[in-house]
């Protein structure tokens, strides 16, 4: 049986010019991605990426505009019967970050047992690119985002 699997991201940008990522190992395997996660049944988009960015990063956000949505096949990178589908928004801080974040990708300990653990991390924008991320779409949004620009990000859609 095949199955969509819906994952809502954040992009966000600080006043230092430094672009938020989330370095994880999950299942045995490292990833740098956008931070945000699955969508659960019953939940918009926009609660999903508020709701993740409280558990994974105890930061509340508000979401500025839509950035991209997957407009390809995209399978899964745990298995072969799921379909990723990804929406992205562009967010900005309600409050300041607080999360403790590391310097070095993936500097962090992975205790006995674990299979999910993660940790931001700031990458400065002059050093941010495609490949500073892992995942096949992120690495769209990465390129549509160092194309058009941080003030594009931030410019009202209105």
């Amino acid at each position: 049986m095949s199955f969509l699997n819906v994952r809502i991201y954040g992009v966000l940008v600080n006043a230092q010019q430094q672009v938020l990522v989330s370095d994880e190992f999950i299942r045995g395997r490292y990833f740098t991605k956008f931070p945000g996660g699955g969508l659960e049944f019953g939940e918009g988009t926009l609660d999903c990426l508020r709701r993740e960015w409280q558990e994974e990063l105890q930061q509340e956000i508000e979401i500025v505009k839509h950035l991209y949505t997957t407009d390809f096949f995209q399978i899964s990178a745990f298995d072969n019967h799921s379909q990723i589908l990804s929406i992205y928004y562009v967010v900005k801080e309600k409050s300041p970050f607080v999360a403790r974040t590391i310097e070095k990708p993936f500097d962090f300990p992975i205790p006995e047992g674990a299979d999910d653990v993660t940790a931001p991390r700031w990458i400065p924008w002059n050093a941010f690119s495609e490949d500073s991320v892992s995942l096949p779409i992120d690495k769209v949004v990465a390129r549509k985002i160092k194309r058009k620009g941080i003030a594009w990000l931030y410019e009202s859609d209105d």
